[in-house]
């Protein structure tokens, strides 16, 4: 087994492994049955919406209640000290397209917890998701996990209600842990932001509570295929399933095409049957993390250069990128009734794709080594492309992404997934990207500098460590096994 060097989850058997897989790819093939019909899914969700009466109201910046501006920086912070604040960032890259810029961040140390719990139901494994409003969200309600807390909620730091079910993963070790691991989050956005993504399989009787259902991994596939359904929280932490090896076969498709079988194979074969093996490409990502030039700097709000405070918001001069706005909140059914705080509104839908290529038969995708103000070690494997292509218009050419325009004009037929989803409502307000799995001529899949084709095992394998994979390559891993047994 390759050594890597970050915190992981303790290493399953090779039995364990392979029964664990089997019983992902049951509950993967599961799409429409389970303790809850897939019809019945909808209604209660829709039932959910309808109870859920959150009202979210733009503010000026300067009308948030228990926030300030703090003296000599300007930077947002809560008068608790706790949560999260909005403060600067300067970074330096000599030799890049755009050598340097400076921006407002959010900063927030302290680690959260993502978890969903597992339960096994007449043979088949469950997940129990939950029907959430966060302030963010472009519609409301999302399916989100089990428990999805930062440290000063979980603990009480809001005063408000206990967070349901936070206790078996707070005390994971009395369970099965499934998967737990410290990842990132947007790298643009949060200064070395990090969660404990978790899975915990139980055994005995757990009470479902009111916005929770038990759902199989398959009816959750089907989910993602709906635009705004999957929060983003729900999509990083199913990407850390062990989702490999022979077993996988039962979720696939009774009569797959060619894209579909190379996908089975790219889950099946093992980790150095790509056309890189592990070691290859833990060595393309440690050279490239050693010689990146990337010089990132905390700096005060009132520092950052080429943005102004306008309108009750912080925004860029050109009128892209993001603004920094204000919210008011009131929320029933939450852990805390009502409350103000700062968001980051990006305005424009992204674009969020994996290039695939067949490869010897086995399906590989294209990763880029990315390098983002905000990743704990510099860079993290990240999508073919990431990027919102509007703001490409106040930017030197140089810096347009590559193979942007291949995605963006590419054959219908080799559009494979596309779905609009939401990034997580409680930091980000109506951001949205286009997630898209596009197969990629024959003539594409070559070498290319800054990029490497791998296959879902091997991005399987490093998830189960920290720091490898982005949280957008990981909605995409989500999104990429959900077409295992069928198109959209």
């Amino acid at each position: 087994m390759t050594a890597y060097a970050a915190t992981s989850a303790p290493a399953l058997t090779a039995y364990a492994e392979d029964l664990l897989s089997r019983r992902l790819a049951r509950s993967a093939a599961a799409r429409t049955d389970g303790v809850t019909a897939l019809s019945d899914y909808h209604q209660w969700f829709a039932a959910c919406a309808e109870r859920s009466s959150t009202e979210v109201e733009p503010v000026p910046l300067d009308e948030l209640t228990g926030w300030h501006r703090e003296p000599g920086t300007g930077n947002l912070v809560h008068d608790s000290g706790r949560f999260f604040s909005v403060g600067g960032v300067s970074v330096e890259r000599p030799g890049a397209a755009v050598p340097g810029w400076s921006q407002p961040v959010i900063n927030q140390p302290e680690t959260g917890i993502l978890g969903i719990l597992m339960s096994e139901f007449d043979g088949v494994a469950h997940f129990l998701m939950q029907a959430k409003v966060e302030p963010g969200n472009h519609n409301g309600l999302q399916l989100s996990p089990t428990v999805q807390a930062t440290r000063s909620n979980y603990t009480g730091a809001h005063r408000g209600r206990p967070v349901p079910y936070v206790e078996y993963f707070r005390n994971a070790a009395q369970h099965t842990v499934i998967a737990d691991v410290r990842q990132s989050e947007q790298g643009a956005w949060f200064y070395r932001k990090r969660n404990r993504n978790m899975i915990v399989e139980v055994r005995e009787p757990v009470e479902v509570r009111n916005g929770f259902r038990w759902l199989t991994l398959g009816q959750v596939h089907e989910l993602l295929a709906l635009d705004d359904m999957v929060n983003m929280d729900s999509r990083a932490v199913l990407s850390c399933l062990p989702f490999t090896g022979p077993g996988v076969a039962q979720a696939a498709a009774s009569s797959p095409d060619a894209f579909q079988t190379a996908l089975l194979r790219s889950c099946e074969i093992g980790a150095d049957d790509g056309r890189h093996t592990t070691a290859e490409i833990l060595n393309w990502i440690t050279e490239t993390r050693s010689t990146t030039e990337l010089l990132v700097r905390q700096v005060p709000l009132n520092q950052v250069t080429g943005w102004r405070a306008a309108d009750g918001r912080i925004s860029h001069e050109s009128g892209l990128f993001f603004d920094v706005m204000g919210v008011r909140v009131r929320a029933r059914g939450r852990e805390v009734d009502q409350w103000t705080q700062p968001l980051i509104a990006a305005g424009r839908t992204g674009l969020i794709a994996f290039l695939t290529s067949r490869i010897n038969g086995v399906l590989h995708v294209l990763v880029q080594a990315k390098a983002e103000p905000g990743h704990n070690d510099v860079i993290e494997l990240a999508p073919t492309v990431q990027c919102t292509p509007t703001n490409y218009a106040v930017l030197p050419a140089e810096a347009r992404p590559p193979f942007l325009d291949e995605v963006l004009d590419a054959d219908p037929r080799r559009i494979r997934f596309d779905t609009t989803l939401s990034e997580e409502g409680g930091r980000f307000y109506h951001t949205r990207n286009r997630y898209l799995v596009v197969e990629a001529d024959d003539s594409e899949a070559g070498d290319h500098p800054g990029f490497r084709w791998v296959t879902l095992r091997q991005l399987t394998d490093l998830l189960r460590h920290s720091y490898y994979l982005n949280v957008e390559a990981r909605s995409l891993v989500a999104c990429l096994r959900s077409l295992l047994a069928g198109p959209q």
